[in-house]
């Protein structure tokens, strides 16, 4: 998936749920996130928290790699899985 289709969909996500771009921006180069899979079988999971939250990140259960066609695919059919990490700003 091209940088441009994920920028894309990104904008039309954003719009749809009437969140400012600009402050978008800003919260997204605040965070920091981990993704891939519990297990060949478990679903592409994206774990995204503050900084504040970084030492969260290390008690839970270690991700292994996902592939980009792995998070591709979980894109495309929705399965993907979010889990926010840590207290909320």
């Amino acid at each position: 998936m091209s940088t441009e289709t994920v920028s894309a969909q990104l904008s039309q996500v954003l719009e749809r749920l009437d969140i400012d771009q600009e402050m978008f921006s800003g919260l997204a180069g605040a965070l920091v996130w981990r993704i891939g899979r519990l297990s060949d079988e478990a679903p592409v999971t994206v774990r995204v928290g503050t900084a504040a939250g970084l030492e969260r990140f290390a008690e839970l259960p270690r991700l292994r790699n996902a592939s980009d066609q792995e998070l591709e695919e979980a894109l495309r059919d929705g399965s993907l899985h979010v889990e926010w990490v840590g207290p909320r700003p």
